[in-house]
């Protein structure tokens, strides 16, 4: 028993249902018997209240008490209401009493006799007229309920008994359903797993009808089946790109050194070093291919070290200094006067920012300006913003540029030498530093990456 999901959900929800509505019709039950009992002896003060407005009302008419018509008003309530009083003057003489009444209406049986135990219960209050006191009233009426309140008491708990036995109806069919439902959506759920497993990367859950947290959960498996299917994409799209970097030059290798075996061209100082161009293409797209790897390595260690942002810099013009002078490309290092600490490995920081400079002085054309500075510390990160005045990017290729072998122009890098890891390099030493990347360019204006990395862990 309660084996299957189902099974246990229905019982839950049912048990769970049973217990509320037991708790509500107690409440209600409770409430309204409290509120209708609060109800009839409001109801009663007024019937006393009317009765003394019109003893007082007769008294100073008359100046004494007379029987009519007070006496025909305490004779209405004893009848109707088995509400009885005694009217006492100054003296304590008993001037008015209907309690006398009850006792003919049973010796004519219009009223049921009083049943052994039955309480009654008697109140006094003081009659003034002018601030002088002319007597002393006394109400007597039962405890409990009389015959028409008894019977409206009953048929309230009657309908009360029977709302009860529907919404219990109600909750056992609406629960059969619900959970019905709600293990639909998981089957649904473990049948598209199933296929997930199967290799089948276009499953996806539909998600109308379902419950919004089993939505969720489709919702999460269908991203995840996308993601998937995503990376086996790109696991194919990186075959054939690996393939089509390596093609060119073994093609070129092969038709060379062919050509040197059938003797159709001479083995001269120029011929032997286009071949030695394009195996030392080889060889860089490799060790570029062995980069990568090393960066995306989870296992890979960082030694960080606490490091100076505009030490950093110095290192850096030192370094790039003579490429870009060579190129005819202006690089400004602007270097903040306030010291900016950070952690990071110092050589893959190194590795980081190289790889970004060496971009922006590919697409940089000689005359132009490339510019590096330290951008102020924010939220507990120290960045370094590389701008340059190159081609730039389209706005489309901007989300791509970190993807293996992406080229948002395929020509220009063919004449710049990319093979297009370095940015790839990039963002997963930043991932390994769990630093940020902020890029911003417009096509045929300039292009400009901030690297942030946080100064403590």
């Amino acid at each position: 028993m309660l084996q299957t999901l189902r099974s246990k959900i229905l019982f839950y929800l049912v048990l769970t249902s049973m217990i509320g509505i037991l708790i509500v019709s107690v409440f209600i039950q409770y409430g309204f018997e409290e509120s209708f009992h609060s109800y009839l002896d409001r109801n009663r003060e007024k019937k006393i209240d009317r009765v003394i407005t019109e003893i007082e009302k007769d008294y100073r008419k008359n100046g004494h008490f007379t029987s009519d018509p007070v006496f025909g008003l305490l004779h209405e309530h004893a009848m109707t209401d088995q509400l009885y009083f005694q009217l006492y003057d100054r003296y304590g003489k008993l001037q008015m009493d209907s309690s006398k009444i009850r006792g003919m209406l049973n010796s004519l049986g219009l009223t049921e006799p009083a049943a052994a135990g039955e309480e009654w219960h008697s109140k006094t209050y003081i009659i003034k007229v002018d601030d002088a006191i002319i007597g002393k009233l006394v109400a007597i009426y039962p405890e409990g309920l009389i015959d028409d309140e008894y019977t409206f008491i009953q048929t309230i708990q009657l309908y009360i008994l029977a709302a009860v036995c529907l919404t219990i109806v109600l909750a056992i069919v609406f629960s059969m359903l619900f959970s019905k439902k709600l293990t639909s959506g998981l089957q649904r759920l473990s049948y598209a797993a199933n296929e997930l497993q199967q290799h089948n990367l276009n499953v996806r859950i539909p998600l109308k009808g379902l419950p919004t947290e089993v939505k969720h959960l489709a919702i999460s498996f269908n991203d995840l089946a996308e993601s998937l299917a995503k990376e086996a994409m790109l696991r194919k799209q990186f075959t054939g790109d690996l393939a089509h970097e390596l093609r060119t030059p073994l093609a070129t290798l092969r038709s060379q050194i062919e050509a040197f075996q059938d003797g159709i061209w001479e083995p001269t100082p120029h011929r032997l070093e286009a071949s030695h161009e394009e195996l030392m293409r080889l060889v860089r797209l490799v060790n570029e291919m062995e980069k990568l790897l090393a960066a995306e390595n989870p296992q890979m260690k960082l030694e960080k070290i606490e490091m100076e942002a505009g030490g950093v810099l110095a290192a850096l013009g030192e370094m790039f200094l003579p490429l870009f002078k060579e190129k005819g490309v202006r690089l400004h290092i602007e270097n903040n006067s306030s010291e900016e600490l950070f952690e990071a490995d110092k050589d893959k920081l190194m590795q980081i920012l190289s790889n970004v400079l060496n971009n922006a002085l590919k697409y940089t054309p000689a005359g132009k300006n490339v510019t590096i500075s330290v951008v102020t510390a924010i939220g507990g990160y120290v960045g370094f913003c590389i701008q340059d005045e190159g081609a730039g990017m389209k706005d489309e290729d901007i989300p791509h540029i970190f993807e293996r072998f992406y080229r948002g122009d395929k020509s220009r890098d063919r004449k710049t030498g990319g093979i297009g890891i370095g940015l790839s390099i990039v963002k997963a030493l930043m991932d390994a530093h769990k630093g940020m990347i902020k890029v911003k360019s417009k096509l045929n204006k300039g292009t400009s990456i901030t690297l942030w990395f946080p100064m403590k862990e």
